[in-house]
């Protein structure tokens, strides 16, 4: 089942020639949700092949540069005659401002916005996996990061030994997959057991959202297969990092390795850094080895934690490290 991180803007608070403000595509099986929306998403998604076809946009908090694309985004799909709902996630107090934001303009859309709020610990539970916001420290105002965490999966179902037994191909196979013990032409009782390995973990990917270094942000990314982490400054930004409620490129990937994740996105870099964040780079992987820079249009494929290690491709097909 495909699962996928696409990078829409890595800009932090304002755009560059080489970088939008913050969006983030997630792609899990043909679902795509939004994770913040900053000015000029919708045309990122033109641009990387991002469906309209989305239900589901979270706001880590309300700060312009992470919201204030919504508003395009919903003319276009008003003005492509849109008719399914589509649900904004925020965080507390966050109701009103979202409301203003799919009223403005001389008419309404034409299809339904449903408002949420959500806090910490507030679980939305999916067909198969949960959206899980945890509580972020971004100072000034609510701030949320999300957590995708799939469901544990089924055991391998061992075919070649259900051959041996005698087990007929078909719908025994399926049934003792599913954990139930199956009785056989001849009489023999088979118990899935047997047959079917011990369960497997889904995968997780965590979006930080702004943030400094939290304990929080630690225990929601355990085992993360991807974190995704605001590197807003490098090393000697360090004082403004503090002031701003944001987090050098070392402080997030000492969350990495504090967390035991398997892979690091760097997101959010200040424009100083929008040409070469080179040396954010270098500071992270002191901390932490597998670390990524993201850039607008970069792609992580998620493979479950017994496959292959995430994969960055950006759209244009060259794979990065």
């Amino acid at each position: 089942m495909s699962l996928a991180l696409r990078f829409l803007g890595t800009s932090a608070a304002r755009p560059t020639v080489e970088r939008n403000v913050s969006s983030l595509a997630l792609i899990r099986e043909g679902e795509t949700m939004l994770f913040d929306c900053g000015e000029g998403t919708q045309r990122q998604m033109m641009r990387y092949g991002i469906s309209f076809v989305l239900e589901d946009i979270f706001f880590t908090h309300l700060h312009a540069d992470h919201v204030i694309g919504v508003i395009g985004l919903m003319r276009t799909m008003a003005l492509q005659g849109r008719t399914e709902a589509l649900r904004l996630w925020g965080p507390r107090g966050s109701s009103r401002h979202l409301r203003r934001a799919s009223e403005f303009g001389v008419e309404r859309v034409g299809f339904r916005v449903d408002v949420n709020e959500v806090q910490a610990g507030e679980t939305i539970k999916r067909n198969a996996y949960a959206i899980e916001p945890f509580a972020a420290d971004h100072g000034g105002g609510p701030a949320l990061g999300f957590a995708l965490v799939e469901e544990e999966r089924r055991g391998r179902f061992n075919p070649d030994l259900a051959r041996e037994m005698g087990v007929p191909e078909g719908p025994l196979w399926g049934r003792l997959h599913r954990g139930e013990a199956v009785t056989l032409p001849d009489g023999r009782v088979v118990d899935p057991v047997v047959l079917v390995g011990p369960r497997r973990s889904g995968r997780k990917v965590v979006i930080s959202g702004d943030t400094r270094p939290a304990q929080t942000v630690i225990d929601a990314s355990a085992h993360a297969d991807v974190l995704v982490h605001e590197a807003t400054f490098a090393d000697e930004e360090a004082d403004r990092a503090r002031e701003t409620g944001h987090s050098t490129a070392r402080e997030a990937a000492a969350i990495a390795r504090d967390a035991a994740v398997r892979q690091l996105v760097l997101t959010h870099f200040s424009a100083r850094y929008s040409r070469d964040a080179s040396e954010l780079l270098r500071q992270a992987r002191e901390e932490f080895d597998a670390v990524v820079l993201a850039r607008d249009g970069l792609e992580i494929e998620v493979p479950y934690q017994d496959e292959t290690v995430p994969e960055a491709v950006d759209r244009e097909g060259s794979r990065r490290g």
